[in-house]
């Protein structure tokens, strides 16, 4: 009976926890909606700024004007500033480790993390990395949730305490694949990789990249040297939203994922626990009717 009652108690302790594991993939399912609509809405905008500002080189070299800003000065990199975009609770697959994993390997040398999600935050610290400052912020991820962190990282480069901003933050591609990126956004030297990854997510590529193609002259008001000062700022705030918005997609993905194995997971041990449950409950039934036979004999 011992055995009978453990095997009772087992059953319901997974019972319990697949009921947690299924309420949780139909929350992360709920929320991974939502992420990904904001991610995908928040593309073609963050293409377009990025191919317009790409362009904009071309247009003032053939005006006769050049790019004057400090964002397109090339330096010697002494300390890379990594921006790490990871989640504030676990549960969610091997999404963080593969992104720790490709810090750890592409990482080398001096270089100052800024981290967004706990679980990044502990990876640095417990990694005895130099840590610049750490922020959380919601899960809807609201453009002015990241304005603090956005000043902080731009001063940080501007004021030479890093010499590149690079953001490490798990990509979403679909709900089964999120892949871990490195994607270097100071100075501006090369927009192409950035084109390409923004440019392979969104559909109508070649609407969007029409500016390129475009030989007409361009028009600055109120003038070229205006928007530049503008232009270049909000370029690097749009990609690093855009690029959270991702993050957060890849991370109720993969949780979504993760919780759902772990329900499917309990059900079959549910199955295999009351299959062994029945058989000792047999045996056990069995065992008194054998006992029940012999006293009737002796008899």
């Amino acid at each position: 009976m011992g055995n009978l009652r453990d095997i009772r108690r087992r059953i319901k302790s997974v019972k319990n926890t697949r009921q947690i594991t299924r309420a949780m993939q139909l929350v992360s399912s709920s929320k991974m909606k939502r992420a990904q609509d904001a991610a995908v809405a928040g593309r073609p905008y963050a293409l377009l700024l990025a191919d317009l500002l790409d362009t904009v080189g071309e247009k003032l070299g053939l005006s006769g004007a050049s790019i004057d800003h400090p964002f397109f000065n090339k330096r010697a990199v002494k300390t890379r500033g990594i921006l790490v975009l990871s989640t504030d609770k676990g549960l969610c697959g091997p999404l963080n480790t593969n992104l720790f994993r490709k810090i750890a390997d592409e990482v080398k040398g001096a270089a100052k993390f800024v981290t967004v999600g706990r679980k990044a935050t502990q990876f640095v610290a417990r990694s005895k990395r130099d840590l610049l400052a750490d922020f959380t912020i919601s899960d809807k991820a609201g453009f002015g949730e990241l304005r603090p962190m956005l000043k902080l990282v731009v001063d940080a480069y501007l004021n030479g305490t890093i010499d590149t901003i690079e953001v490490a933050y798990p990509s979403f591609v679909n709900v089964l694949v999120q892949e871990p990126v490195i994607q270097s956004l100071l100075p501006i030297i090369d927009l192409s990789d950035v084109l390409a990854q923004l440019n392979k997510r969104v559909s109508g590529e070649d609407a969007l990249l029409a500016a390129r193609k475009d030989r007409r002259e361009m028009t600055f008001e109120p003038s070229a040297q205006s928007v530049l000062d503008e232009l270049p700022d909000l370029y690097v705030k749009v990609i690093i939203h855009q690029l959270l918005l991702e993050s957060r997609a890849a991370e109720y993905c993969a949780r979504m994922v993760a919780m759902k194995a772990a329900t499917d997971n309990a059900s079959s041990l549910v199955d295999d626990l009351t299959l062994d449950y029945n058989k000792a409950r047999q045996a056990a039934i069995t065992q008194e009717i054998l006992e029940i036979s012999a006293a009737a004999a002796t008899n």
